[in-house]
């Protein structure tokens, strides 16, 4: 009889915590890409309310837009990781030399959401 009754707290107590670490798991941190194009030299910012996790050595790629955005048709140019300068991440991916339109985008993480900026276009100064 006493292990019926000590079988069922363990079973919430083991129920409630599952619940608990699945429900924190799927809570991921706001994060804000930006972009600028100065000429062909193409640079921005990674934001979160969490930078030490989610801006903090995060992955940036450049996106080369190709017709519509998001068509399936947009090239990965070339990517950077975003690193803390003063009190703000950033990434830069110098000169690339071509000119167009471009977007960044942050792929999601387990702690961290994703995101795309929005389109510029970079022309080379003559």
């Amino acid at each position: 009889m006493r292990a019926k009754h000590l079988a069922v707290p363990l079973l919430v107590v083991a129920v409630s915590a599952g619940l608990a670490t699945g429900s924190e798991a799927a809570v991921r941190a706001k994060t804000t890409v930006t972009i600028k194009a100065e000429g062909t030299d193409l640079s921005g910012t990674v934001r979160s309310p969490k930078p030490k996790v989610c801006a903090d050595n995060r992955t940036v790629l450049l996106i080369r837009q190709v017709g519509t955005r998001g068509g399936g048709d947009d090239e990965r140019l070339a990517s950077d990781t975003a690193s803390l300068n003063g009190n703000v991440y950033e990434w830069s991916t110098g000169n690339t030399g071509t000119e167009g339109k471009f977007y960044a985008k942050v792929r999601r993480t387990a702690k961290c959401k994703g995101d795309t900026s929005p389109t510029v276009v970079a022309q080379a100064n003559n």
